[in-house]
């Protein structure tokens, strides 16, 4: 059973969490897209580690991860990241795998990455990891790849810091290589049919490179088919797709977010909730952006990238409020919106029109299933499944493991 976790918003929505959940089913976890910009916080036992390369998996001994062609690998920090699990007690040696097509990110992309968008006229907020530049040059047919630090023709072309970081990471990068296509046939086809893969995106739907709120996107596939064409498979090896949101919207960096809380008059409804769900960035310490829950845009994330279901996450921000609201269409320039549009200057413009529900006033966290949950909450929830036309599956109301109730077990699905 393959199983691919998205994040269906602008990133941030608790995909680490999630992927780290479902892995205990799992016996393969890969990561298909992004690097190091990416950080996927998960909290076991009550220790919090910070992923940002290495995939969520990692941290049940028994699983094998590997990380994708579709991935962009800055080789130092994707070290130290090793070595700060083996601080912890993780012991990961013999289980990190890396497709001998993924890109390297060399060191001087990052300044590459930090001057580029700093001389744009719109500049995208770049988190300054050299990602960019990494999928810049790959698609320039300029980059190196895994696989090619066996050729030396390639290697050859290298000279100076370039060729010392390479020379330094080589051997302990090709120690871990795999080729990818054939490693997945052989999980899938020969032999090993029977076991269950999970599939890690990065970043969010709203921030992929072709249907997001394209310029200010990331550089790589943060949609579903990433997972296909990030990891040596075919779309119809996908068995099931979810997609993890928030309870409200967040965004770092720069670009559209029709329904984020004005400063003036929602500031404390803003500061509030980004307290209260710890709105920071794992990567870059940024406060993340804030808002009502978009649901003209969850419902595109939900059409574009053919979610089985949808993870509802943070959830329990809402417990001490008497009332909610989500976003429900847009008010551009006085006419009623609902699907979502590509235009940048029309979402710049748009107004949410809002939806009120009542709050539930209840420590959700409390809650051992989802009947457990208030009326309200579960009311809530009901509204977002019809407007979506999409089911959630599973509920998360806290950080750690147990807090997440499952509907619906993808592992099981038919």
């Amino acid at each position: 059973m393959n199983v691919v976790v998205i994040g269906a918003q602008w990133g941030d929505e608790g995909k680490g969490k999630i992927v780290d959940f479902l892995a205990e089913e799992a016996k393969y976890v890969v990561r298909y897209a992004g690097g190091p910009n990416a950080g996927h916080t998960i909290v076991v036992d009550g220790k919090q580690y910070a992923l940002h390369q290495v995939p969520s998996g990692i941290l049940y001994p028994d699983k094998k991860v590997y990380l994708g062609s579709g991935m962009v690998i800055d080789a130092e920090a994707f070290f130290n990241e090793l070595k700060m699990l083996k601080d912890n007690g993780i012991n990961w040696e013999g289980r990190v795998f890396i497709s001998d097509r993924a890109h390297l990110i060399l060191p001087r992309y990052r300044q590459m990455d930090k001057d580029r968008d700093a001389a744009r006229k719109r500049p995208i907020g770049t988190t300054g990891r050299g990602m960019g530049i990494a999928y810049s040059e790959k698609a320039h047919r300029d980059g190196v790849r895994l696989a090619d630090l066996d050729w030396p023709e390639k290697m050859s072309e290298f000279d100076g810091e370039d060729k010392e970081y390479l020379d330094k990471y080589r051997d302990r990068l090709m120690n871990m290589r795999v080729d990818m296509a054939a490693e997945m046939y052989k999980i899938r086809y020969d032999g090993e049919k029977d076991e269950n893969v999970l599939f890690e995106g990065a970043q969010g739907a709203m921030l992929d490179l072709d249907s997001g709120t394209y310029p200010y996107v990331s550089s790589g596939a943060s949609c579903a088919a990433g997972a296909a064409s990030g990891c040596g498979i075919g779309p119809h090896d996908l068995d099931y797709i979810v997609g993890v949101f928030k309870a409200y919207e967040t965004r770092v960096g720069n670009g559209p977010m029709p329904s984020e809380f004005n400063n003036e008059s929602e500031g404390e409804l803003c500061q509030y909730v980004r307290d209260t769900g710890r709105e920071y960035g794992v990567t870059t310490g940024r406060a993340r952006r804030c808002g009502y829950l978009d649901l003209v845009a969850l419902r595109y994330a939900c059409r574009v990238n053919s979610l089985d279901g949808l993870v509802l996450t943070h959830l329990d921000i809402y417990d001490a409020m008497d009332q909610i609201e989500a976003c429900v269409a847009y008010n551009i320039n006085g006419k009623i919106v609902t699907d979502f549009p590509a235009n940048v200057k029309d979402l710049e413009n748009a107004k949410p029109v809002l939806e009120k529900f009542k709050g539930w006033k209840t420590v959700l966290k409390n809650c051992r299933s989802y009947y457990d949950l208030p009326e309200e909450a579960r009311a809530y929830i009901k509204y977002i499944e019809d407007f979506c036309g999409t089911p959630v599956t599973i509920v998360s109301v806290g950080y750690e493991r147990n807090d997440t109730f499952i509907r619906v077990d993808p592992w099981k699905y038919n």
